[in-house]
């Protein structure tokens, strides 16, 4: 828990302070609640950049720490309204951290999230494990994104957390930033509206459900996403960021992050928001009537200073000098992932791109678009309507409650040229389609995971002073709870030993005798066959192991240096695990099935 947690710290608290000092750095004076998305992309790009450096992760951290001392330097004094802030986001934060907590509380113990959901985590740990050693890995050599990796093992090497809390603590931390991220859209209204609006944006059902399935790498494109719209509107419709130059430099960080954390595939969303921002501004401001006088989004003065000033316009909407701020952070942009274009290209060729690849990957088939608006009584987001604990009928009541909201807000928007959240909708939108046209079903449901924070935004932006969201904002709440609380917690440990086994044991057949608690309590029987892939295994607890291997198996490995029966020959130890090898395998076909890559992996993260 104390590692854990230390790691949750860390990040949340290195990013809020980068992600200011950029901001201040383009001209903001006040605390900006782009902040903590702004610096968890910064984060990335420093780690990676640093963490094949001599020392590793040693190095990684010495550097982020001094980037970070000399952004507190650079802030002291310069950043208005830090103690209002502090009032609003503390609270947003606490419940947050409070909701991602419900996992470990459920089960008992920390761990690796979502073991039994999805045991890509193995993969994960087994890239940092590598990129700490200065090892090469597949993943590695295959152009993956490796951004959030390298925090982790920044953490490790240079704070000694264990791998597995490192990535249990930046799935959490990127939950609270999320949360944190969508007061950038409420900081007008009312602590008692802006608190639970920005909970159930920031930690929307699919972002929820990815989090149950320790995919952090979803969750924090998601994040990205939802504060790269925010931020096109804070550029496009702040009076106060329209006068500055760099008002586009947030959101160019953004797609730079985007790019370390999720490869070129990451990029589809900013660049449809981006280039439907424009359009959408001219048809807004041709068709849809001026704002209601008096209030905006949610009513209030400021915000319709907000949508009227700019309306959300393109970039190039005042000639050649309004080109120019977008034109420097296309420039930053650039300079950043330009030492990532060797690796996108690399990664085009990644078996999530195959149409003969994965396909249903974890899922037991396509999932429903509505899942994207929030309402889901499911624990389980892969679950189609009635197979879980609620009728059929609560899903589609909830699927059209929260559909008829989503068309009602989507006409407030418009009324209130929000276009910068608009584009936002239509990107992802876009982006589903694709996917569900041209993808797999796979791929599909993060298109839905990455687009819910914008759609619950749409809802609930517009809407929030009245009755009717609060229903939207119980209803999703709860929906994101009963994922979080069904979330499945694995090993609190991780060893590369089981892979280091694969090329002893080829095809096996193996047998591996793990604990009754890694098995029954941790959910570890698929970590352990996404270890062993590519051969035949068979998973037993120690405890009920008879007095001779099952028929045909050649290899045993085991958590103890006893033989677990007679006449093993012992090859040799990695960690925990000894390997033993049968010399007279029992006579009989093997029962043990055949683990293949894409049987074990259940899709691994793209």
């Amino acid at each position: 828990m104390i590692g854990t947690y230390a790691a949750v710290l860390v990040v949340c608290v290195a990013s809020l302070v980068l992600g200011q000092a950029a901001v201040s750095l383009c001209g903001g004076r006040r605390w900006s609640w782009l902040s903590p998305p702004v610096g968890l992309a910064l984060l990335c790009m420093i780690c990676w950049g640093t963490v094949r450096l001599p020392g590793r992760g040693v190095t990684s951290a010495v550097v982020a720490v001094l980037i970070a001392a000399a952004a507190v330097a650079y802030l002291w004094g310069r950043v208005e309204k830090r103690g209002e802030a502090l009032r609003v986001g503390a609270p947003v934060a606490i419940f947050a951290l409070a909701a991602t907590a419900l996992p470990f509380v459920a089960e008992g113990h920390f761990g690796i999230l979502g073991t039994s959901f999805n045991p890509d985590m193995s993969q994960h740990l087994l890239a940092a494990d590598r990129l700490a050693g200065g090892h090469g890995t597949q993943l590695l050599q295959q152009g993956y994104p490796l951004g959030p990796h390298a925090i982790v093992v920044a953490l490790n090497e240079g704070l000694g957390v264990g791998l597995v809390h490192g990535f249990t603590g930046l799935t959490i931390a990127v939950a609270i930033l999320a949360t944190l991220a969508a007061l950038a859209a409420f900081q007008d209204q009312p602590r008692l509206l802006s608190t639970p609006a920005a909970l159930v944006v920031g930690l929307a059902y699919m972002v929820a459900s990815y989090f149950a399935q320790g995919a952090f790498k979803e969750t924090t494109q998601a994040l990205f996403f939802l504060a790269f719209v925010l931020a096109l509107r804070e550029a496009s419709q702040n009076p106060t960021w329209q006068k500055l130059p760099l008002r586009y430099l947030p959101a160019a960080l953004l797609a730079a992050g985007s790019v370390y954390t999720y490869s070129f595939p990451g990029l589809i969303w900013p660049i449809a928001a981006a280039a439907l921002l424009g359009p959408l501004g001219v048809l807004n401001r041709q068709v849809a009537p001026a704002p209601p006088a008096g209030g905006a989004v949610g009513g209030t003065a400021p915000e319709n200073a907000l949508a009227t000033a700019g309306g959300g316009g393109s970039p190039a909407a005042t000639g050649p000098a309004g080109l120019m701020p977008f034109l420097w952070a296309l420039g930053v942009f650039a300079v950043l992932v330009a030492p990532e274009i060797g690796r996108m290209i690399d990664f085009h060729s990644f078996e999530t791109f195959d149409p003969n690849g994965p396909g249903l990957g974890n899922l037991f088939g396509q999932i429903s678009p509505f899942e994207a608006l929030g309402i889901w009584p499911s624990g389980d987001f892969r679950l189609a309507p009635g197979d879980g604990a609620a009728p059929a009928f609560a899903y589609f009541l909830g699927g059209a409650f929260a559909a008829i909201l989503l068309a009602y807000g989507t006409f407030l928007a418009w009324r209130r040229r929000e276009t910068a959240i608009l584009a936002g909708l239509a990107a992802a939108a876009l982006a589903y389609v694709a996917a569900r046209t041209g993808g797999t079903p796979y791929t599909a449901a993060k298109a839905i995971g990455i687009a819910a924070p914008v759609a619950a935004l749409v809802i609930v932006l517009p809407l929030l002073r009245r009755p009717v969201a609060w229903a939207y904002l119980l209803a999703a709440a709860g929906c994101s709870l009963l994922a979080l609380a069904n979330a499945p917690v694995g090993p609190s440990s991780y060893s590369p030993a089981l892979t280091g086994f694969r090329a002893d044991v080829g095809e096996g057949p193996t047998l591996v005798l793990a604990s009754r608690e890694l098995l029954a309590d941790d959910h570890g029987r698929p970590y352990i066959a996404w270890e062993l892939r590519g051969g035949r295994v068979c998973i037993a607890a120690a405890e009920e192991a008879g007095l001779q291997p099952l028929s045909g198996v050649r290899y045993v490995v085991t958590e103890t240096p006893q033989p677990p029966f007679p006449d093993l020959r012992r090859q040799r130890s990695r960690g925990r695990y000894v390997l033993w090898r049968v010399p007279r395998p029992a006579p009989g076909r093997s029962p043990c099935p055949l683990i293949a890559v894409r049987q074990a992996r259940q899709g691994t993260t793209s």
